[in-house]
């Protein structure tokens, strides 16, 4: 297939899913409502209006980005360490913001105070907040491993322990926590894409599409890393300066994702691969476009998925992920020659 026809047919397919994201749920709306709505034009009734462009727009363009950022940080991490298994939450990252989260909603009754005043925040934006700090504190650490130690593997190790230890706390704040305490903590911990607003989509809008954008600027380096590490020194690749951007990079979409959506699972880890399958190689002037493609597909399909019709009932996030997402590492595990 030649690669404008891919590119525009998956470009057709997001923008299926995404209309059918914001006419679809507890509510159905006629998707040529849908379009009027989104042209400026008045809805009957006129709740459809209010539907559509303050909670369903917001969550579909956040699930759009979710999607793809997620998607080309698994890519990055799986061609950095050349491990098929390599996703977002593998550096420990996505734990950084889980541990931030369960500091606030745990320890402190989902609220930071800001003075000795008494001033303090609460809601989800205190859960934001500690998200994304507790990301760029482990990030911090991950990129100053980076600097001490020469092999990937070696990275890839104590990330994974930094994770444990994330972990370990957690566990130990569960422990002393109260029962409610514990359940919002487990509710925030299944993914939600509808938690980012309009007045927050452009803060979360601009530090995605800068990690993206930042990502597509690693394509030649990226290319190289497949050759081996030997072979891109001789190309000229600064391998411990490449190393940083890419942890930066995937630190920065992994960040900005769990902060305000929770930890989505298996996107990060599963769309690559059906990228290389579709395409067939690895070439990442190909590949990492089409993996931001799919990965805004996948994660759209699974915003509408959790939504079960004539219910009401809202599925969360991460019961839905796994479905479309366990089934592809099965077989890329059976089938190693297509890795």
């Amino acid at each position: 297939m030649k690669s404008s026809l891919l590119f525009a047919l998956l470009g057709l397919l997001v923008a299926v899913l995404w209309i059918a994201s914001l006419a679809y749920g507890t509510v159905p709306i006629p998707p040529i409502d849908v379009v009027r709505i989104l042209l400026g034009q008045p809805s009957d009734p006129v709740a459809w209006s209010t539907i559509v462009l303050e909670s369903r727009l917001p969550q579909a363009t956040t699930a759009l980005l979710v999607g793809a950022s997620l998607a080309a940080a698994g890519l990055l991490l799986q061609t950095l360490f050349r491990n098929p298994l390599a996703g977002p939450s593998i550096l420990g990252i996505s734990d950084g913001a889980n541990l931030g989260v369960a500091v606030v909603m745990l320890f402190f009754g989902g609220t930071i105070g800001l003075t000795t005043g008494g001033a303090a925040i609460g809601g989800s934006l205190a859960l934001i907040l500690a998200a994304f700090a507790g990301a760029c504190c482990v990030l911090a650490l991950i990129i100053y491993f980076s600097t001490r130690v020469s092999g990937n593997v070696m990275l890839l190790i104590l990330g994974i322990m930094v994770g444990y230890l994330a972990s370990s706390l957690i566990s130990l704040l569960n422990f002393y926590a109260s029962a409610d305490r514990i359940r919002g903590y487990v509710m925030w911990g299944m993914g939600d894409f509808g938690s980012v607003s309009n007045t927050r989509l452009p803060f979360f809008a601009l530090c995605t599409l800068g990690g993206l954008i930042a990502a597509l600027l690693l394509v030649k380096p990226l290319n190289a890393l497949l050759l081996g590490e030997r072979y891109a020194t001789n190309l000229g690749v600064k391998i411990r300066r490449t190393r940083v951007l890419i942890l930066l990079c995937t630190g920065l979409l992994t960040a900005t994702a769990t902060a305000f959506c929770g930890p989505v699972s298996f996107i990060g880890l599963a769309v690559p691969h059906v990228a290389r399958l579709t395409l067939g190689r690895a070439d990442h002037r190909m590949l990492l476009p089409v993996t931001m493609l799919l990965g805004s597909a996948m994660a759209l399909l699974c915003n509408l998925l959790t939504v079960i019709p004539g219910t009401g009932t809202v599925f969360p996030l991460n019961a839905v992920t796994p479905i479309f997402g366990a089934p592809v590492i099965i077989y890329v595990i059976l089938r190693r020659r297509g890795i």
